[in-house]
């Protein structure tokens, strides 16, 4: 039997998600991680994370189909029990996402659509479903995005879902607050990634706009949100509930 806190990290494949998971482990915490596509990627954060002496498994999620999630959640709950002899966990990180650079005028419904049911709905309805397996006193952390504060053109579907993930977390929080769940935000800024085609990391002209609007002068990385992420999971932040925390580096203050 383990006396390990599990964590549940969509999109734990590759980037941010890759670095949330890798840092709640180092953690000792236990992880459960989600793909779309690449189980070799999710593989090899699997191992990593086993090499860290933690447990660690992958499973398949379309982060927005929802009609997918209760397959998905029994298949979940199955290996913890079999793991742990029960079938809960304790923290929630929804990071699964995709990038929608489109301007407003161009923006097609079918992209504003996948975009939604992704970052918003699946959300909305992974996270209701799994709250009967989530611990009492556990936490449930969103993923938003500096854009849902600032806007930059193309960003105007992305970065409004983001903005009702902020409002939805609060909620969250208040409804969630007599099982001693907290729920937070956590918003990066421009991160080097191959999010989005590596836009940020691959075009000079987007990194260099973004080091110059980013008070510490520089476009961020992996290393820089996940250790957050891993802090929000442990009892130093256990008071921190509500807040949505922006891990940017002071972009557009």
């Amino acid at each position: 039997m383990t006396t390990n806190k599990i964590a549940l990290v969509t999109g734990g494949s590759r980037g941010l998600g890759r670095n949330m998971a890798i840092n709640l482990a180092k953690k000792g915490i236990d992880v459960i991680l989600t793909y779309n596509s690449n189980r070799e990627e999710a593989d090899h954060v699997v191992s990593h994370i086993q090499s860290l002496g933690q447990k660690a498994a992958a499973f398949q999620l379309d982060a927005g189909n929802v009609q997918s999630f209760d397959l998905f959640i029994e298949r979940v709950t199955q290996h913890i029990k079999q793991e742990t002899g029960q079938p809960n966990f304790d923290f929630l990180i929804n990071n699964a996402g995709t990038a929608l650079y489109a301007p407003f005028m161009e923006t097609t419904e079918e992209q504003f659509d996948t975009a939604y049911n992704i970052h918003y709905k699946g959300v909305f309805f992974l996270t209701q479903k799994v709250l009967p397996y989530l611990n009492d006193g556990g936490r449930i952390i969103n993923i938003s995005s500096g854009l849902a504060r600032f806007a930059f053109p193309g960003s105007s579907a992305y970065g409004s879902m983001k903005g009702a993930i902020e409002v939805l977390t609060r909620y969250l929080a208040k409804e969630l607050g007599p099982r001693g769940i907290a729920a937070n935000v956590v918003a990066p800024g421009a991160i080097e990634t191959d999010f989005g085609g590596g836009h940020v990391r691959d075009n000079k002209e987007t990194n260099a706009h973004i080091a110059a609007v980013t008070a510490l002068g520089r476009a961020g990385v992996p290393d820089d949100i996940g250790g957050v992420v891993a802090f929000l999971c442990t009892e130093d932040a256990r008071w921190i509930n509500g807040q949505r925390i922006e891990v940017s580096g002071g972009m557009n203050l």
